[in-house]
Formats: C-alpha cells, sequence, structure tokens
C-alpha cells in the first residue's frame, strides 16, 4: 500500500505521550534556568529536552511511516496466492499490506484488540481499514491468544508478527506463542517476526522445534521506537519440508 487510506493509530501511545511530557519538562527547566542565571543547569536542560524531543521524533516516524516502509519490503516476496496470518494485527497495518499483495490468497489476523499496545485498537477498526484500502474481502478476523491459535496444523503459507509478542508477559507464554505458530504454518512456509524484545528467545525457541533455517537482523533506524537502543529485530525462518 504506497498510500495508505486507513487509520493506523500509534503504537505504545503512552510510550510517545512519555517522551513528549518529558521533553516539554526539561525543556521548560532549562528556560527556567536561563532565567535564574544558572547557565550551565540551563545548557544541560536544553541538551536532555532536546535529545529527548528527537527521539518522540523518531518514535514517531516510525508508528506512522517506517514500519509501513519497511514492512512493504518484507512482504514483496508475497506472489499472491498464499495463505498469510498476522499475529496480533492491531488496527492492520501488516495485515492489510499482505493482503493487498494477493490475489487468489487470503489474510487472516487474530489479536486480543488491547489498545494500551496500540491506540484506538478494535476489530471494527481493522474491518474499516480493509474497507479503506480495498482487501476487505480478502482478510478475516479471529479474536485469539497467540498462545492458543484457533487454527488446524499447517494452515498458512506465511505467518507475519510486528511488535506484538513481546506483550505476552512471561517466557513461557511467548514460547507457547513461536510454537503455536510453528504448529500451523506448512512444512517449507515462511515465518518473519518483527520485534525491539526477545529476538534471541524466539530464535532458540525455532531451534528447538528443529528449525535450522534461521536469520536474524537489525532493521535499522527506520524501525527505532525512539533511538537505537529501541530498535527492531526480524527473525526470519523457514518450517522444515517434509
Amino acid at each position: 500500500m504506497s498510500t495508505r487510506h486507513g487509520s493506523y493509530g500509534f503504537d505504545a501511545p503512552w510510550a510517545l505521550g512519555g517522551l513528549l511530557f518529558g521533553a516539554i519538562v526539561l525543556l521548560a527547566l532549562a528556560a527556567l534556568s536561563f532565567v535564574l542565571d544558572i547557565p550551565a543547569a540551563g545548557i544541560a536542560f536544553a541538551f536532555g529536552g532536546l535529545y529527548t524531543l528527537a527521539s518522540a521524533a523518531s518514535y514517531l516516524y516510525t508508528t506512522r511511516r517506517g514500519k509501513f516502509a519497511v514492512w512493504a519490503e518484507l512482504l514483496e516476496p508475497l506472489e499472491g496466492g498464499e495463505r498469510v496470518l498476522d499475529l496480533g494485527c492491531g488496527r492492520g497495518a501488516v495485515l492489510l499490506a499482505a493482503a493487498a499483495r494477493l490475489t487468489s490468497g487470503r489474510a487472516a489476523g487474530v489479536d486480543l484488540w488491547s489498545s494500551k499496545d496500540q491506540s484506538g485498537n478494535a476489530a471494527a477498526v481493522t474491518l474499516a481499514n480493509a474497507a479503506a484500502e480495498g482487501v476487505a474481502d480478502r482478510i478475516d478476523l479471529v479474536t485469539g491468544d497467540m498462545r492458543d491459535l484457533p487454527f488446524e496444523d499447517g494452515a498458512f503459507d506465511v505467518i507475519v508478527s510486528s511488535l506484538a509478542i513481546h506483550n505476552i508477559p512471561s517466557a513461557e507464554g511467548r514460547r507457547r506463542a513461536i510454537g503455536e505458530a510453528h504448529r500451523v504454518l506448512r512444512p517449507g512456509g515462511l515465518m518473519l517476526i518483527a520485534d525491539f524484545r526477545y529476538a534471541p528467545d524466539y530464535e532458540d525457541a525455532l531451534r528447538d522445534l528443529d528449525v535450522i533455517d534461521i536469520r536474524r537482523r537489525d532493521l535499522g533506524a527506520r524501525l527505532w521506537y525512539g533511538g537505537p537502543w529501541f530498535g527492531t529485530t526480524l527473525v526470519e525462518a523457514r518450517k522444515p519440508a517434509l
């Protein structure tokens, strides 16, 4: 989707709000320090405020533009007939980009619809976005838990997930989600998991499932949620063919 028509909100809006609030406070303290003729403090606060503001700008870019550009590239290999599953689809940024590349295939999205993880997250919003993007006839939405997917073994050719699995609070729960993704992926199928935490754990879980065709790589500045300390890593894996 080179031109987006849906409304996709903000990832973890509380984090973006925290950065903006912090920048305002620090810049206000800088101004107060200069008024009180404490230039050293003013310079320190001003530097901190501008740094935090730059982090907020990075976060805003990623959630509004960067992730769309990166996923457009990751989804280029789709040929059109695949069955695609998006784990934690949210308002549909990745799900609908995948659906736009399908012709005879279908894309399914599963989510618990938490607005803490994405602003305005709801199945009705995702359906409205699908209609706006012209792909409503190619998607299915399921309210469900990634740790217990309501799909048959080998039901999908491609599984994607963008910054979702880390929201599962326990290591065992995240491992179960990886196991479920592996179960519903057909032999020879492709898995693309992008996350800013736990990527080595996802790789370890897949290796324990006898997946050996795995690559882990940094997705670059377009997916920095505030800076390189919150960069995003891609785990790309192919399930062994029978």
